[in-house]
C-alpha cells in the first residue's frame, strides 16, 4: 500500500472536521449551547475527546466554525467580483440565489436556526465577531468575507448609497433592518416547508428592496 499524499491527508482532515461540526451543531441545537460539553460532542461524533482538540481548541471555536460555514455558503453568490461594492445587479443575483442556498442543506439550516435563537449563543457570537451597528462602510478588506460583519457592512453600504437617489426621506437604517427581517422570515418559511414555489416571493423581496 502506497503512503498517503498530503492532499489525501488534507481531505481526511476536512472530512473529520465536517463530522465534528455536524455533531456539534446537532448537540448545540437540541441540547443547548452551554449544556453541551466537548465530551458530549466527541461521543456523538464517535471520536475521543483528545482527538477533538486536534481539530478545534474549544467549544467557542466550534461555534465560530459552524457560523462561518453558513457565511461561506452564502458568499458563493455574494459580490461575485469581490470588489466590496454591491451593485443592483449583484444584489438581485444574490437574493435570487437564496432559495438555492437554503434548499441545498435544509437540515443544516434548520439546526442552525434552532441554535441562533438561543440567547446565550447570540451573546457569544456578538462577543466573538465584535459586531457594532452597521454604518455603511465596506471595510479595508472587502474581498475577504471571514465574518458575518463583513457581509453586513457591504450590504449596509448598498442601502446607504440608495439614499443618494431616493432623497432625504429615505431611511437606510430602517430599510436595512427590514430587509434582514424579511430574509429571516423567508428563510424560516423556506427551511420548514417542502414547497418549491417561492419564485414570486423572491421577486417581491427584490422589488421591495433593490
Amino acid at each position: 500500500m502506497s503512503p498517503r499524499t498530503s492532499q489525501q491527508f488534507k481531505e481526511i482532515r476536512e472530512e473529520k472536521k465536517a463530522l465534528i461540526m455536524g455533531a456539534a451543531l446537532e448537540q448545540f441545537a437540541n441540547e443547548g449551547y452551554y449544556r453541551t460539553t466537548i465530551s458530549n460532542i466527541a461521543r456523538h461524533a464517535g471520536i475521543s475527546k483528545g482527538l477533538m482538540y486536534n481539530y478545534f481548541e474549544s467549544k467557542e471555536a466550534l461555534l465560530q466554525a459552524i457560523v462561518l460555514k453558513s457565511v461561506n455558503e452564502a458568499t458563493k453568490f455574494f459580490d461575485i467580483n469581490r470588489d466590496g461594492y454591491l451593485t443592483e445587479k449583484e444584489f438581485v443575483f444574490f437574493v435570487r440565489k437564496i432559495p438555492v442556498l437554503l434548499r441545498k442543506e435544509r437540515s443544516f439550516w434548520r439546526l442552525l436556526m434552532q441554535l441562533l435563537v438561543q440567547k446565550d449563543v447570540r451573546e457569544q457570537l456578538i462577543k466573538t465577531f465584535h459586531e457594532p451597528d452597521a454604518k455603511g462602510a465596506a471595510g479595508k478588506d472587502p474581498g475577504s468575507y471571514s465574518t458575518p460583519l463583513q457581509m453586513r457592512k457591504i450590504i449596509a453600504d448598498y442601502f446607504y448609497r440608495k439614499k443618494e437617489r431616493l432623497g432625504s426621506d429615505y431611511d437606510p437604517v430602517c430599510e436595512l433592518n427590514l430587509f434582514f427581517s424579511t430574509l429571516v422570515g423567508y428563510a424560516v418559511k423556506n427551511i420548514y416547508s417542502e414547497s418549491e414555489d417561492d419564485k414570486k416571493m423572491i421577486e417581491r423581496i427584490i422589488e421591495m428592496y433593490k
